[in-house]
C-alpha cells in the first residue's frame, strides 16, 4: 500500500532520478533511526558534553530519522520531511564535528583521523540531497 501511495498523487511533480534520490535517502534516514535504537552507545558517545541528556537527544534524532525517512514516502509530506531532514542534519552536526574532534570511533569500526574529518563535508551533501527533492520538476526534465 505504501508504494502505491508514493506513485500515485505527487508523482508528476518529480523526475526519475529524484524518485530514485528519495527512495535512497528514505532507506538512509529510516535505517539511521533504527540504528539509533538497536544499537545507541556509537550515538551516544559522540555527543558533545556541553549538549544535556545524551539518551535523550539520540532517541529524539532517532525518531527525526525515522519520521523524516517515512514522510519522503507520503506524497504530502515529502517537502516537509526534506525540509526537516536539512534542520536534523545541521542538528547533529555538532556530534559529527566532536566525532571527529575527539577521534571517537564507531562500534566496531576503525577509521583513520582523516576519514573522521573527511566525513564532516558529507553533511553538505546530505543537506544539499534533501533540498534537492524539494524541487519540483521542470516540464522537460525525464520521468
Amino acid at each position: 500500500m505504501l508504494a502505491r501511495m508514493t506513485t500515485t498523487a505527487g508523482a508528476s511533480a518529480e523526475s526519475r532520478w529524484q524518485r530514485a534520490a528519495r527512495w535512497a535517502l528514505a532507506a538512509v534516514m529510516i535505517s539511521a533511526g533504527v540504528g539509533h535504537f538497536v544499537a545507541p552507545e556509537g550515538f551516544v558517545a559522540i555527543v558533545p558534553s556541553w549538549l544535556p541528556s545524551p539518551r535523550a537527544l539520540v532517541a529524539i534524532s532517532g525518531v527525526c530519522e525515522l519520521a523524516g525517512g517515512l514522510g519522503l514516502l507520503v506524497p504530502s509530506l515529502r517537502r516537509a520531511a526534506a525540509f526537516g531532514l536539512m534542520l536534523l542534519f545541521i542538528a547533529v552536526f555538532p556530534a559529527n564535528v566532536n566525532m571527529a574532534l575527539r577521534h571517537i570511533q564507531p562500534p566496531g569500526v576503525v577509521l583513520s583521523e582523516w576519514l573522521l574529518f573527511a566525513r564532516l563535508p558529507f553533511q553538505a551533501v546530505l543537506i544539499a540531497w534533501a533540498w534537492w527533492l524539494t524541487k519540483r520538476r521542470e516540464p522537460s526534465a525525464d520521468r
